[in-house]
C-alpha cells in the first residue's frame, strides 16, 4: 500500500507533537479501553499499571514517529501491527478478542481524531468545519499508515460523527480497564528517574498531579461517556475546566517552539525548516547571477 508520509504544511505536523496533547492522553486511553476487545487486551497484555511512565513514553514516541519521521512513520505502522499480532485471548465474559480485530484497531485510531477535536475545543481555538474536514482527511491518511482496514474507516466527516455516536451508544461499555485507567491517572506514581532524595517529596506532588489528571480526563470526555462510566461532573467543574482551557489557549502560542513541542516533533520541524532554507538558497544564487 502506497501512503504519503506527513510533512510540513499538514495540520498533523502543526498539532500532533504539541505537549498540549498530554491533556487528552488519559481520556484517549479511557475511550479506547471502553471497547471490550481493547479493554480486554490492555488488561491482559499492557504495562499501564506496572510501568505507566514507561508506557506513556513509548506511546508518545510512537505517535510522534507516525507524523514526524517521514518514511519511518510507515515502518512504525508495520512495527505496531507486528507487535499486536500475537495478542489475543478470552475476556472475563467469555468473549474472544484479538488486538488486530478490524473494528477494535480502527476504534483506537479513530478515537484519536475525536480527541484532537476535543483538545482544541477545550484548550485552544475550536476548529472550523473546514478545518475539521481537512483534519479528518489527514486522519484517514494516518489510518493507512497504521494499516487500519479501509472498510472500518468512515468515508467523510459526517459519517465519522455518526460512527462515533453509534460506537459510544452501542459498542462501548463501562469496562473495568477504563475505570482502572482513571484510577492510575489519579494515583500518578513516582517517576522512575526521580532522584532518591526527591522521592520522599513526591507524595504531595503526585497527589496534586493525580487529581489534576483525573479532573482533566473526566472533564474532556463526551458527556455520554461520562454517564456510561458513572462519573460525576458538575456545573462548577465545567466552569473550572473552561478557566483552565482559556489559560492554556492563551499561553500555548506564546511558548518557544522547544517548550511547545515534544522532542521528536521539535527536531523534525527544525530540520524541515533547515532543509527548506537550503533548497531556497541555490535558487537565490541563480537569480542573482
Amino acid at each position: 500500500m502506497d501512503v504519503e508520509p506527513f510533512g510540513p504544511g499538514s495540520m498533523h505536523w502543526e498539532t500532533a507533537g504539541e505537549y498540549r496533547n498530554l491533556l487528552v492522553a488519559g481520556s484517549a486511553l479511557v475511550l479506547q479501553t471502553m471497547h471490550p476487545a481493547v479493554g480486554a487486551a490492555v488488561a491482559e497484555h499492557s504495562t499501564y499499571r506496572d510501568d505507566p511512565w514507561g508506557r506513556l513514553t513509548r506511546t508518545l514516541t510512537s505517535v510522534q514517529k507516525w507524523v514526524y519521521d517521514g518514511t519511518g512513520g510507515l515502518e512504525e505502522g508495520h512495527r505496531l501491527r507486528d507487535l499486536h499480532r500475537p495478542i489475543s485471548g478470552v475476556d472475563e465474559q467469555g468473549r474472544s478478542y484479538h488486538a488486530l480485530n478490524g473494528e477494535a484497531w480502527a476504534w483506537v485510531h479513530l478515537s484519536l481524531f475525536e480527541r484532537f477535536i476535543a483538545l482544541n475545543r477545550c484548550f485552544g481555538t475550536p476548529y472550523t468545519s473546514e478545518q475539521e474536514r481537512v483534519l479528518y482527511e489527514e486522519s484517514r491518511q494516518l489510518g493507512r499508515i497504521l494499516r487500519v482496514p479501509d472498510r472500518e474507516v468512515p468515508p467523510d466527516l459526517p459519517a465519522f460523527w455518526r460512527y462515533f455516536d453509534d460506537m459510544v451508544a452501542d459498542r462501548l461499555e463501562p469496562h473495568q480497564t477504563a475505570l482502572d485507567v482513571l484510577g492510575v491517572l489519579r494515583g500518578t506514581p513516582t517517576p522512575p528517574g526521580l532522584p532518591r532524595p526527591l522521592r520522599r517529596l513526591w507524595a504531595p506532588v503526585g497527589a496534586g498531579a493525580g487529581e489534576f489528571n483525573y479532573f482533566v480526563a473526566v472533564g474532556t470526555l463526551p458527556p455520554a461517556v461520562r454517564e456510561k462510566l458513572g462519573l460525576r461532573w458538575t456545573a462548577r467543574d465545567e466552569r473550572r475546566l473552561r478557566h483552565l482551557g482559556r489559560a492554556v489557549a492563551a499561553l500555548t502560542p506564546r511558548l518557544p517552539e522547544r517548550l511547545r513541542y515534544l522532542p521528536i516533533a521539535y527536531h523534525a520541524r527544525r530540520a524541515a525548516r533547515k532543509t527548506a532554507r537550503g533548497l531556497r538558497g541555490p535558487q537565490r544564487s541563480l537569480r542573482s547571477a
